[in-house]
């Protein structure tokens, strides 16, 4: 079975955890560390490769400022913390980015930003958007109205499905570990390194531990379930050391890891659900010319509408049928019913000035649709 490289992969997601971006010592960034990450995320760019990361650190760099330094947080004294670190965070992500000729751009997503379809395609757009414009988008997690992931921090969650969003070939969960191992090496000196999992089974699993100390709130079992989400979407993950500076370098280079092979299945997956396991709540009927463009796998334009039937809301599915009735797809409509009524006909160029506001391009985006 191959191993998976870094430098193969074009669009890869990277997790980097408080203990990493904060100096424990001093309740200050590590600066020189966030700086030889973000050059590795420079030389991945120039070998034509798109970054995202997603890192913690907002809490932990606001705790001594604030006079939090005992280490149980009431709930409202974690988001308050939070409120005044993001600001430290996205700032020195900002500066070790542009040193390197980089934009930095900062989003914050909960996980149920990840599971609420409409939410799900505003966060995914917004993404793809500053992809497309050259940006490495910094994601965080909106702690202080996510009550739930600060207290069970699943950063290594949201990252999966991060990655997941966005169809990453590759996500990185940067670690004080270089990979699983059968057991705690911490705590059993004959725990053996796993270089590769082809799949996350039930033992693989049982193989998480606790908790590391400190600022930290992950541990490796949830990382196994960052592989689980991740794999599941056809995503390789890796599971590498990050303390030292250039750890993407490292990785890229062959530094001792885990890899975590995507599962076969797992880049149709999604078009299963969208086709077996949605009900549409609507439907579209196209014309010919639409109907010869979705057979050869576009999205499909307002222009080649002819129909809407139906009550939906953006982001529910649709049925696409022909001039006949037959169903061509289904997928995903960008528009709820009404506002589809009202663009169904008219070119992409047209919607701002019908509407009012400028949506998407697409009906229903490629990615969003399957062929019946």
């Amino acid at each position: 079975m191959t191993i998976p490289t870094l430098p193969a992969c074009r669009r890869i997601v990277v997790k980097i955890g408080s203990a990493l971006v904060v100096d424990e010592a001093t309740a200050a960034p590590r600066a020189h560390w966030l700086a030889s990450v973000a050059g590795d995320v420079a030389a991945l760019r120039g070998q034509g490769a798109q970054v995202i990361l997603v890192s913690s650190g907002a809490i932990a760099l606001a705790r001594r400022a604030l006079g939090l330094t005992r280490r149980k947080l009431r709930l409202e004294e974690k988001q308050a913390a939070a409120a005044v670190g993001q600001i430290r965070l996205a700032g020195a992500w900002q500066e070790a980015l542009a040193a390197q000729g980089l934009t930095a751009a900062q989003l914050l997503l909960t996980l149920e930003d990840s599971e609420d379809r409409r939410r799900y395609l505003n966060a995914r757009a917004t993404l793809s958007t500053l992809l497309e414009l050259g940006c490495v988008p910094v994601i965080n997690e909106n702690d202080t109205v996510a009550t739930a992931e600060i207290r069970f921090g699943d950063n290594d969650r949201l990252a999966a499905r991060v990655a997941e969003m966005v169809g990453a070939d590759a996500l990185v969960l940067l670690s004080d570990i270089d990979g699983l191992y059968t057991a705690d090496p911490r705590r059993d000196p004959s725990a053996a390194h796993i270089p590769l999992v082809e799949r996350v089974t039930d033992e693989i699993m049982a193989m998480g531990g606790e908790p590391p100390p400190g600022y930290s709130s992950g541990g490796m079992r949830t990382k196994l379930i960052a592989a689980r989400i991740a794999t599941g979407a056809g995503c390789a993950m890796a599971i590498a050391l990050g303390k030292p500076l250039h750890p993407l370098r490292a990785l890229a280079e062959g530094a001792r890891c885990t890899w975590f092979l995507p599962a076969p299945e797992g880049r149709t997956a999604r078009k299963r659900w969208i086709a077996g396991s949605l009900s549409p709540m609507g439907s579209l009927t196209v014309d010919e010319g639409a109907a010869r463009a979705l057979r050869r796998g576009s999205s499909l334009l307002p222009a080649g509408v002819r129909a809407v039937s139906g009550s939906f809301s953006r982001g529910d599915a649709v049925s696409i049928r022909d001039a006949s009735g037959a169903e061509l797809a289904r997928g995903l409509s960008a528009y709820d019913s009404a506002d589809a009524a009202r663009i169904a006909g008219h070119r992409s160029d047209e919607i701002e000035a019908i509407l009012g506001w400028r949506g998407r391009d697409e009906m229903v985006h490629r990615d969003d649709l399957v062929l019946l």
